[in-house]
């Protein structure tokens, strides 16, 4: 003998939903799951503006004072120019060189020989 009840088991579930579904209020249930779906379509969007907001805000984009590589670096660190290795730090929306104390910052000029024989000779 074959005891095959799948049917009244399909039927007692799909009861049991429909009561649930009464007690609790269909519209209840149907404004939640679209509140839901929305919270869920809306958080991504929102959250992509606010880390867009926030990266613009602590992004720095110039020049190299060593190369003048353009490049960006984050604010209030410390980093590398990759083009001439040159160590820089963040400074009010610019990069300067991040230099040792005690170190001091001079320029070269390259003199030629011609100038230096006229200031021999005069």
């Amino acid at each position: 003998m074959n005891d095959n009840n799948s049917g009244l088991g399909c039927f007692l579930t799909l009861l049991l939903i429909g009561l649930l579904l009464g007690s609790v209020g269909l519209g209840g249930l149907v404004k939640g799951f679209f509140i839901l779906l929305a919270l869920l379509l809306l958080t991504p969007v929102i959250a992509i503006f606010v880390f867009r907001w926030w990266l613009q805000r602590k992004l720095v984009q110039d020049q190299c004072p060593a190369c003048g590589y353009e490049f960006t670096g984050f604010a209030g660190t410390n980093f590398e120019c990759p083009n001439c290795g040159e160590r820089l730090t963040d400074s009010g929306g610019h990069f300067t060189p991040k230099t040792s104390p005690g170190t001091i910052d001079v320029d070269a000029v390259e003199v030629s020989v011609q100038q230096l024989e006229e200031c021999n000779d005069g």
